[in-house]
């Protein structure tokens, strides 16, 4: 879950608190005492009443956490951290600064702006710059938490207790992470209380943290698109890059479950917690955060009680059956899948089609053009969109051709067995900054006819005439989610090569697999040093195939300026799976050896 910062593992010792969560979740006592067994003999487990414990390490780092407050991150990435102390003065400075990870450049005179609509109880409501229209107790790992997720249903019913409420616009969902946890919040009590603030459970695993959150209400999106607001959304998610929450909250913060509450109560993200309260009780007394929120003994003694070995026997003795529709699937005996044409989920992919036998033939990029010049931090949501399908996008022209109204155009995500959508969804966020683009969005300019084309019918233009594609990019390349399709989607779009100045190690490797070569510019180089405008020619000389190292020059040729770059095949087995066209082509010739 932490690419960004470049993490493989994170270790944290083990204790007898940590023997006690496994006796706790349903592990037997043998696995247990085996455990222990284990770490005792190779001096992993932690005994804090025993001095010199620790390894020797390469490099320690000391914390002092007396520095540790209370945090969320955002608005446009999970690692800019602003502490909920500051997030009222942050916001602000977000509002006016210029447009990036942590700006918004709205105009001094469209500050004030705000925007009122009708709701459907009859009553008028107003939105401006900082108003909470979503939030959302959501992803696979904060909601399996018991520790967060009692707490956020303890803070509820001391919410709902003082008399306050949040308003109905605000689209809230309680997503846990797995069955147990409605498990234990039905058994704590703590689920009507969450339920009259609107955190309905309405499903598990992936949703609004995935881009799944569903549409707001059209009041509210006319609201927010007529006077340009920035509307937020709060989420217990990984990630928040642009685009991938939803397309009207162009800010989102990740928060703890509990903080989901907090500022979902507010209606607002630009709110001093310390200063300014969430509301008035019932006599008109104003009531602060601090007056609802649960101590760290309650929330312990609550978990003690109520998450118990047998909800987790009772839970996981099933989840192999699954839910009563998965029983009744009906499935075809034989070995192979009966693809459908008619299928607009699941559709048989093109990554096998002309493959022989016979390693295909390699050779050097000729007459390159570059398909998008992109700059620092280009996530895996931007490559490769997991939410709604805009309506004027190429994917929904080739939904609509099949017969499918807005309403069932669903998502990139749960559509992403269809290669047909997935390629039109490549780079189709509404986020993206492509430079050769004269606007924000899935944008890019055809060379040389300098006709601006929607990314896709780019790519198919080019298909057509024969041309290569190439993508110059600045850092961090592929930082966020390590999805597959962030690789393939540019595969299926002709894109033979990137350049760029960092990438991120997974979305690397995900290169790769699909026989797309990373280039990376050298050190103190990049496209502005280099005199770079994306609109070149380009040819890139690779070696010939018993030729290739890791790592070695290549020489790339963009109309004349000639400059290197370092081919990031980090191994052999990189090297390999590129001479096969690919890891899935690899794999298929090895099992017919």
């Amino acid at each position: 879950m932490c690419p960004e910062y470049g993490a493989t593992v994170g270790y944290f010792p083990i204790d007898e608190n940590t023997l006690s969560y496994m006796r706790q979740t349903n592990r037997s006592e043998k696995k247990i005492h085996i455990i222990r067994e284990y770490l005792k003999a190779t001096r992993q487990l932690r005994d804090y009443a025993l001095q010199d414990q620790d390894p020797t390490y390469t490099e320690s780092v000391t914390l002092d956490l007396s520095t540790v407050v209370t945090s969320v991150s955002g608005p446009k990435r999970p690692h800019d951290r602003v502490s909920v102390s500051s997030m009222f003065e942050d916001f602000k400075a977000c509002l006016t600064s210029p447009v990036g990870f942590k700006g918004f450049a709205v105009p001094p005179d469209a500050l004030s702006a705000s925007g009122e609509f009708q709701w459907e109880d009859g009553k008028s409501y107003k939105l401006r710059h900082g108003s909470v229209v979503i939030a959302a107790i959501t992803s696979c790992t904060n909601t399996s938490n018991p520790s967060v997720m009692l707490g956020a249903g303890l803070l509820a019913k001391n919410a709902v207790e003082k008399g306050l409420s949040i308003l109905p616009y605000i689209k809230t969902s309680l997503s846990p992470g797995s069955g147990v946890v409605t498990y234990y919040l039905k058994e704590s009590g703590v689920i009507p209380y969450l339920e009259q603030l609107g955190f309905d459970i309405v499903g598990y695993g992936c949703m609004t943290c995935i881009g799944n959150s569903g549409p707001l209400e059209e009041n509210v999106v006319n609201a927010i698109e007529k006077n340009g607001l920035v509307c937020c959304g709060v989420l217990s998610g990984n990630r928040n890059f642009e685009g991938r929450i939803h397309p009207n909250t162009r800010a989102n913060y990740l928060a703890s479950p509990l903080l989901v509450i907090a500022y979902a109560i507010a209606g607002r993200v630009d709110i001093d917690f310390e200063t300014q309260p969430l509301g008035v009780d019932g006599i008109g007394k104003s009531v602060f955060l601090r007056d609802i929120w649960p101590t760290r003994s309650q929330i312990q003694e609550v978990e003690r009680k109520h998450v118990i070995p047998a909800m987790f026997q009772e839970v996981y003795s099933k989840i192999k059956l699954g839910s009563e529709d998965w029983q009744t699937l009906e499935v075809s005996d034989g070995k192979l899948y009966p693809w459908s044409a008619a299928s607009t989920y699941i559709k048989r992919p093109p990554f096998f089609e002309g493959m022989t036998r016979q390693l295909p033939k390699l050779g050097s990029i000729e007459g390159a053009r570059c398909l998008l010049f992109l700059g620092d931090s280009v996530t895996t949501d931007h490559i490769s969109p997991a939410g709604s399908i805009a309506r004027n996008s190429p994917a929904a022209r080739y939904l609509a051709e099949r017969h499918l109204t807005p309403r069932d155009f669903n998502s990139y995500g749960s559509r992403r067995g269809n290669d047909a959508v997935m390629a039109r969804g490549t780079f189709a966020n509404i986020r993206l900054v492509n430079k050769l683009a004269s606007k924000t969005g899935p944008r890019t300019v055809h060379m040389p006819s300098q006709q601006d084309m929607d990314i896709f019918d780019a790519a198919e233009r080019y298909r057509q005439e024969g041309t290569p594609l190439l993508l110059i990019v600045g850092k961090d390349y592929g930082s966020g989610s390590s999805r597959d399709w962030a690789a393939k989607g540019p595969f299926l779009l002709g894109i033979k090569a990137v350049i760029a100045e960092s990438y991120e190690r997974i979305h690397r490797s995900n290169l790769v697999g699909m026989g797309v070569i990373p280039l990376q510019f050298l050190p103190g180089q990049s496209a502005d040093s280099l005199h770079l405008t994306g609109r070149e020619m380009f040819n890139i000389t690779l070696p010939k195939r018993d030729d290739l190292r890791p790592g070695q020059r290549i020489q790339v040729n963009a109309d004349g300026n000639v400059f290197e770059t370092t081919l990031r095949f980090d191994t052999e087995v990189d090297i390999t799976y590129y001479k096969n066209g690919g890891i899935l082509n690899y794999m298929i010739r090895k099992m017919l050896d």
